[in-house]
């Protein structure tokens, strides 16, 4: 396959695939990022760089045996700071941490500190696309992460036109 086909068809496949195997093992993850957002407005909506996916740091380790089982391998972009990579052919896996408290907060667990990814459990929402189902954040909580854009000047475009997509679902 050509480097210039588009990447969306095989995202969709691992995603799909990883979903089952997740699901399998009994292991939470809540699908974000662009595909997340992909999935609540039911189209693909633009090219990915990657798929994100949020775990329980807990869960960490036996996910990636279970990636690298099935072809992944562990593939770093600089410091793994509250999350990790894996690669297979040309799909990009982001995987990140999450931890919680007692209130049911939910954080990333950084090395300098944990930041707050949700004031609340993330609950068990499962949106299709394409016929692929996965567990997705909330439309809220999605909508929330992209309403401020991040430095790098492209993926600042990018959460832009993710937020207006989300903005543009009825709530």
């Amino acid at each position: 396959m050509a480097d210039t086909e588009p990447l969306a068809p095989q995202q969709l496949s691992a995603l799909a695939e990883i979903g089952n195997i997740l699901d399998r093992s009994g292991f939470q993850y809540w699908l974000f990022g662009g595909w997340g957002v992909d999935f609540h407005v039911g189209a693909v909506t633009r090219e990915h760089d990657d798929i994100d996916l949020a775990v329980w740091l807990d869960q960490a380790e036996a996910i990636g045996a279970l990636l690298q089982a099935e072809g992944w391998r562990h593939a770093p972009t600089g410091e793994e700071d509250g999350g990790i990579g894996y690669e297979r052919g040309r799909v990009r896996l982001e995987l990140t941490y999450l931890t919680s408290d007692d209130a049911g907060r939910v954080f990333i667990p950084l090395r300098q500190q944990s930041v707050l990814f949700s004031e609340s459990p993330l609950g068990n929402q499962e949106c299709d696309l394409l016929g692929v189902r996965s567990r997705v954040l909330g439309l809220a909580l999605l909508k929330s992460g992209k309403s401020s854009a991040r430095d790098d000047p492209d993926d600042a475009a990018k959460d832009r036109a993710d937020f207006r997509m989300l903005s543009s679902m009825p709530t």
